[in-house]
């Protein structure tokens, strides 16, 4: 383990986006929680199967409302200060799960993404370890108003590299506790820091001001 750090007020949820039982991903979500542990945070260890949810469909959020799932996801997130997902790469993007939830989640008024700060994993048998859907998956959750942290973590080769309940390799492993450690010393400042809690968000392709509905306003 790293040099560690402290954030004993941070509550922290983190997830795998991903249902299959034995997951690359949700074992890499499982080592972010126990980073986040080691630091002192309060951490919210959830699954997608938490998170269930069908097919957004207009009329049926007509008839019946946002479904269970995607409140309880959205009481979670409330509930935290900051989010880890680790998420695998389908077909070159993101995983057709993980943006259904983000798609029925943006359906809430106040937003729950909205100025909470996340960290973006990725485990993959490819030599990309997944990071191309991660670039995807930022622009759905950066246009709900999270602060996405800049440095995403892709594992690659991640079967060989997942050695029991370790990242195998010590460099490699040591690379990740501190690209974690990082992210939460990120949310632990924004959290007690007024000057640092607003940051600009930019919609990609719009003009400033028009997607203020997407996003609820930051009071000064």
């Amino acid at each position: 383990m790293t040099q560690s750090i402290e954030v004993p007020d941070l509550k922290v949820l983190v997830f795998a986006a991903s249902l299959r039982a034995e997951s690359l991903n949700r074992k890499l979500a499982v080592l972010a929680a126990r980073v986040a542990e080691q630091a002192g945070a309060s951490v919210d260890l959830a699954s997608m199967g938490d998170f269930d949810v069908p097919l957004y469909d207009g009329d049926l959020e007509q008839d019946r409302g946002v479904p269970a799932g995607a409140q309880e996801l959205k009481r979670r997130l409330l509930a935290s200060d900051a989010f880890i997902v680790a998420s695998p790469e389908y077909n070159a993007s993101m995983a057709g799960t993980i943006k259904n939830l983000i798609d029925w989640a943006s359906r809430f008024r106040p937003q729950p993404f909205d100025g909470r700060h996340g960290l973006l994993l990725s485990a993959s048998p490819s030599l990309g370890g997944g990071n191309r859907g991660l670039w995807a998956l930022r622009v759905p959750l950066e246009h709900l108003g999270a602060r996405i942290f800049p440095d995403m973590f892709s594992l690659a080769m991640a079967h060989k590299a997942l050695g029991g309940q370790e990242i195998a390799d010590e460099g490699l492993r040591a690379r990740f506790e501190k690209n974690v450690q990082a992210f939460l010393s990120l949310a632990e400042a924004a959290k007690h820091y007024p000057c640092i809690k607003r940051a600009w968000v930019e919609f990609l392709g719009e003009p400033p001001g028009a997607g203020d509905d997407r996003v609820d306003a930051v009071a000064p």
